[in-house]
């Protein structure tokens, strides 16, 4: 019976020190929600509201339906080209950097003397900005003046035409990419450092070669890492957008001022990719609802993949992780 009797009159303080605890709460994460509301879900509705109007940043917006989203899909011939570079990038840049940077990684932890040289001569170029990187990359590429074909010449290799040929544009890209591996050098390298050795001697008295040391010992470590530089990798891949486009302007000749014509993607829209056609729909040609659509798009994909990579952790990553 007492214990119903100072019920009632416990409730109210108790009330005011749930409320404290939640407002307390709540001050730790207005930071981040204020973050959030206004750099992501603020931004995010905005993309979805004006794929659904006719806005050109200047008359009010005014409803449409469907119709950018049919413009885009059917009608504007950038956006097919765009997306299938783009996916190429993901699949291929960033499963050759991955796999390029944990070969770099290994390679100077096994190296005994001038490792530090080598650290220095992979990670320098990555400090480059991308901009100067990717003029000096097409200018060393050039067909017709550039010393790589010049070497390959005097070697009797065969000499691609790099960013003037549709066929090699991506590639040479990807090769841009694999020269400013130092990021992934680096993460990879502290990774490796970071495998017990005892595990690897363990591993050695039990007759394992080096192949089955880096899959049974090394990779089961740094799997989580691995997993890190791919997510990344993708995202990054997605919004890749300042190289491929200073690439196609320097191989078209164009790196003059705004007056010059320019293909977009040069050559023969190999070069193009979704930010890039983003920014064309809505800061140059004021197509703001289509270019929202393709913005909606890229995201989705973005999504998708990670959230593809993401459950497949655990058959990448071992139980223990």
């Amino acid at each position: 019976m007492q214990h119903h009797s100072a019920h009632p009159g416990a409730h109210p303080g108790l009330r005011a020190k749930h409320r404290k605890a939640n407002l307390r709460t709540l001050a730790f994460l207005s930071p981040w929600l204020i973050g959030f509301s206004v750099f992501f879900a603020y931004p995010l509705l905005s993309t979805v509201y004006f794929s659904f109007m006719k806005y050109d940043g200047f008359a009010p917006p005014t409803w449409v339906g469907l119709k950018n989203w049919t413009y885009v899909f059917n009608d504007y011939p950038f956006f097919w080209p765009a997306l299938r570079n783009t996916l190429w990038l993901v699949l291929v840049m960033v499963s050759l950097r991955v796999v390029f940077g944990l070969c770099v990684g290994l390679l100077i932890i096994k190296i005994k003397t001038g490792a530090g040289l080598f650290r220095t001569f992979f990670y320098l170029p990555y400090l480059a900005p991308p901009v100067a990187a990717t003029m000096s990359f097409v200018f060393l590429l050039n067909p017709g003046t550039g010393p790589a074909n010049t070497i390959l010449d005097r070697l009797g290799l065969p000499q691609p035409g790099w960013f003037t040929d549709p066929n090699w544009s991506k590639p040479s890209l990807t090769l841009l990419a694999l020269w400013g591996i130092g990021d992934l050098m680096v993460i990879f390298m502290a990774s490796l450092l970071d495998v017990p050795k005892e595990q690897y001697e363990a591993a050695e008295l039990d007759g394992a070669g080096p192949a089955q040391r880096f899959r049974y010992v090394t990779l089961p470590h740094i799997s989580p890492i691995v997993l890190f530089a791919v997510v990344t990798g993708v995202i990054a891949t997605m919004q890749y957008y300042t190289e491929p486009l200073v690439a196609a302007k320097v191989a078209s000749g164009v790196i003059g001022g705004s007056g010059q014509q320019f293909e977009p993607g040069y050559p023969d829209k190999t070069t193009l990719t979704v930010p890039q056609i983003i920014y064309n729909l809505g800061f140059q040609r004021f197509d703001t609802g289509a270019a929202s659509v393709v913005a909606l798009v890229l995201f989705a994909l973005a999504m998708a993949f990670t959230a593809i990579l993401m459950r497949r952790r655990s058959g990448f990553m071992s139980a223990e992780d």
